[in-house]
């Protein structure tokens, strides 16, 4: 299909057609927008997000991080007293904290 003809279907001028390549390209392209697009190419737009992983490995990477954050105050409070532990000891502190997170509510809270 040509430019001319898409913005025939699209009701708009020939010069809009490689605006909205362009808009699309920047990735500015406004979603009503694009949709007059898809209809005029008799499409449908299914816009939706893919997860990177699976949902049980980022809960379980959202809960090791935030165990890090709290055992990382323990750990500053437990130096200033003198009271430190081995690196074993706080990897299986770490570990522990961090599975106790997992089926918690509040385990995204306060992330970004």
């Amino acid at each position: 299909m040509t430019s001319a003809d898409l913005a025939n279907r699209m009701g708009v001028i020939q010069q809009t057609v490689p605006d909205l390549e362009r808009s699309e390209m920047q990735d500015s392209i406004k979603l009503g927008t694009l949709r007059r697009v898809a209809d005029a190419l008799d499409c449908d737009l299914e816009y939706f997000l893919v997860p990177r992983t699976s949902l049980d490995e980022s809960v379980r990477r959202q809960a090791h991080l935030k165990a890090t954050r709290i055992l990382r105050n323990v750990s500053h409070h437990s130096r200033l007293e003198d009271q430190s532990v081995s690196a074993e000891d706080a990897a299986a502190q770490l570990e522990e904290l961090a599975e106790s997170l997992v089926d918690r509510r509040g385990l995204w809270a306060g992330t970004g």
